[in-house]
């Protein structure tokens, strides 16, 4: 059987849970393959990379919420709704990149300085 990576679920600073099921991307190669050659991403679902300061969507095919975090957490710089074949800003001081499904950024109230947890489940 192969490695199963562990997921996390993210909640905010005020307890409001944003995805139930995240993976974290740590090692090159899946900082690399990110979420490429998916057909979806399920709401309840995510994507944590880090180390990273920026991100691309290339053969992507849906968009994405995107929370850039420093070390503590914070939302330095989101994307809403990014689509497919667009590239991000580098973001100076991000230590880890958030990909959501579409609208679960407004959905859970975040804003930039917002403070997200990644917990265990």
């Amino acid at each position: 059987m192969g490695h199963v990576p562990y997921t996390w679920k993210l909640v905010t600073d005020s307890g409001v849970q944003i995805a139930t099921s995240v993976e974290v991307a740590e090692t090159s190669w899946r900082r690399f393959m990110g979420l490429m050659g998916r057909r979806e991403l399920a709401d309840g679902s995510g994507l944590c990379i880090r180390p990273c300061n920026s991100i691309h969507m290339f053969f992507m095919r849906f968009p994405l919420d995107i929370a850039f975090l420093d070390g503590e957490g914070r939302v330095l710089r989101m994307y809403h709704r990014l689509r497919p074949w667009r590239v991000s800003r580098i973001v100076f001081g991000a230590k880890a990149v958030l990909e959501l499904p579409a609208g679960s950024l407004a959905t859970a109230g975040v804003e930039k300085g917002s403070q997200l947890k990644l917990l265990r489940n």
